[in-house]
Parts: C-alpha cells; structure tokens; sequence
C-alpha cells in the first residue's frame, strides 16, 4: 500500500481511473447492499417487501413509493461525510493525475470531498438532481430534500403531479448516457487502475476493470478477490478491510499534505526576503542616482570619466562570483521546493 501511495504522489502515474463500489462508504455508516445480516438488502424486513429489490424498483415505486422514500430520508448525503478513502481520491485529483472515478455509490461522497464533478461518472445515479418519473421535469434539489427529510412525503411533480424521485437509477432504467460515453474514450488512455469496495456483481460497471489494457497496473483494494482482478501478471491484489487501509490513507494524504503546505510557506519566506532584497537594492540604485542628479551635469560627467579611467574592473569579477554563487543557491533552494510542490 505504502508503495502505491509513494508513487502516486511522486507523480509516476498521471491518468488514474478508480472503479469504486459501496465498500468505501461503509466508514461513512452507509451500508453496503449486498453483505449478509448488515447490509441493506437484510435490512428491508420492515417495509414488507415482495423481494429486497423491490425498493429501488421503478414499476414498484409507481404503485407503493412510500418505502423508497421512507429509505431515502436516512440515506440523504445530508447525513453523512466522506471517508478516507474519499480524501484520497480527492488527492489525487489534486494532484491533477485522476482521469476519471467511477462509482456505482449514489450517496454523493466524492462530490462532497472537493473532487471536480467532471472527473466523476455516477454509474447509478445519485442523489445530486432530480426528476419526474412521468414527465422528466426537473425538480430543485432543495426542496426535494425538504420534502422527503423534513415532511417525511413524497415529492410530487408541479407539472403533471408524478413521482419526483432522486436520480438514482432504478431496476428498469437505463444508466447515464454519460457512463456510455466516457468509458468507451476513457480507458483507451490510462496507466493506472484502481478498484475498490465493490462485489463486481452488477453490469455493466462489472466489465470496466476488463477494459483497462494488458499491460496497465491494477490495483483491487477490496475485502475480497473479485471479477478477473489477479489473473493478470501485473495486477496487485490488497485485500482485507477497507475501514483498515482508510487508515493508512488517511495518515499519508495529511502527511504529504502537511509537506505541500510547508513547502508553500518556504517558497513564500524565501520569495518575501527576495523581494525584501530587491527593495533594498532599488533604494540604494534610487538613492544614488539622485545623489547624481543633484550634481551639476559638468561635475556629474568629470566623475563618470574619471570613474571609468582609474577602474580596471577587478571586484567586477569578484562581485559577479559572488553574486552567481548566491543566485545559484537560491535557485537551487527554490527549485527543490517547487519539485516538493510538483511544478517542476
């Protein structure tokens, strides 16, 4: 993990895709779907469901919305925060080497983590908009939200009085067209892979981890062997719990973080008594060249002559050593900082 975590940030790989399921949000206190006695499929007993299933089913949620609604209300991103897991895709896309995440989560964590929603591809849908499921009106997320927390009732269209429903995608729709389109141009271009939290049991987002080409790292951060990961000679496998790696992430992203920022202080110090140094040079040049101009323009000129006469230019040489020595340790002081920093 260390290892992976150290090339990252020393910028080995720049166009990372990250494959992400439930199982980096169960730190967050969201369960996942599919785990026996504590995932959300054993939990639905209570709204007396034909099959666990049925909760996110469109033609279900026509006739009988109140139980998925009912499981919205304590599912709203509104009640959770991003784990560390979350964090450490959102450095990476500081970094600025995150192509693209894809996750099958609809509870919005990586948008709440600062990363940019155009490197993310919400396979299922997610609780960020939504919509009539008769006229397809949108409907202000505010209020929705209002609607379902606070009045615990069901959003109803203002055009035609339909079911307005987050844009989580139901059994019986038809995922993103912005799913479609990103993964057939996105892993044409790729050099790193990572897969994380998820079961790989729901297509077609179980077919991205095939699409990365032979040769490309794979990493699988995963309570379990899943899909074809490890079939490959260059795929790495860390297994065990996800909540224990959150860990490991969490010290590392703070730690380079923490060095990003003193770097930036350094850089800033050093910049200030630069410039500090140029202002006291300016006021010495300013202070002679006054000095001069004060003179009359006769006596300015006889020195200037006699200046250059009697001068044979040896402490010219002798100043610009010293002064290319001096240049040379600053550059060299700010250029190391600025790797620190990634610029260069």
């Amino acid at each position: 993990m260390d290892s992976l975590l150290q090339e990252i940030s020393t910028g080995k790989y720049k166009k990372i895709i990250v494959m992400a399921g439930a199982g980096i949000s169960t730190a967050a206190g969201i369960p996942d779907f599919r785990t026996p006695g504590t995932g959300l499929y054993s939990n639905l007993q209570r709204f007396n469901l034909p099959f666990p299933e049925a909760v996110f089913d469109l033609e279900y949620l026509r006739d009988n919305p109140e139980p998925f609604f009912m499981l919205a209300s304590e599912m709203y991103p509104t009640h959770f925060e991003p784990t560390s897991f979350h964090d450490f895709i959102a450095w990476i896309a500081e970094l600025g080497y995150l192509k693209r995440v894809y996750t099958q989560n609809i509870d919005t964590l990586e948008r709440k983590a600062g990363i940019d929603p155009d490197l993310i591809v919400e396979a299922h849908g997610s609780f960020s908009g939504n919509h009539c499921i008769d006229c397809n009106a949108e409907a202000e997320n505010a209020e929705v939200e209002s609607i379902i927390i606070n009045d615990k009732s069901i959003p109803r269209c203002k055009d035609c009085d339909g079911i307005v429903k987050p844009d989580i995608v139901f059994f019986g729709e038809s995922l993103p067209d912005r799913f479609h389109q990103l993964m057939e141009t996105d892993f044409d271009d790729v050099d790193l892979a990572i897969v994380a939290g998820t079961s790989l049991q729901v297509s077609p987002f179980n077919q991205l981890p095939m699409m990365v080409p032979k040769g490309i790292p794979r990493y699988l951060i995963n309570k379990e062997k899943v899909g074809n990961l490890g079939s490959r000679k260059n795929d790495v496998l860390i297994l065990g719990s996800l909540e224990d790696h959150n860990v490991v992430f969490s010290k590392f992203v703070k730690v380079d973080k923490k060095e990003e920022s003193q770097s930036t202080s350094e850089i800033e110090e050093s910049v200030s008594v630069s410039e500090g140094t140029s202002s006291v040079v300016d006021t010495a040049e300013r202070t002679e060249s006054e000095s001069l101009s004060e003179k009359p323009d006769s006596e300015a000129k006889e020195k200037e002559l006699t200046e250059d006469a009697d001068y044979d230019g040896s402490d010219i040489e002798s100043e610009d050593e010293d002064g290319d020595e001096d240049a040379d340790e600053r550059s060299g002081f700010i250029t190391s900082l600025l790797k620190k920093l990634r610029v260069v």
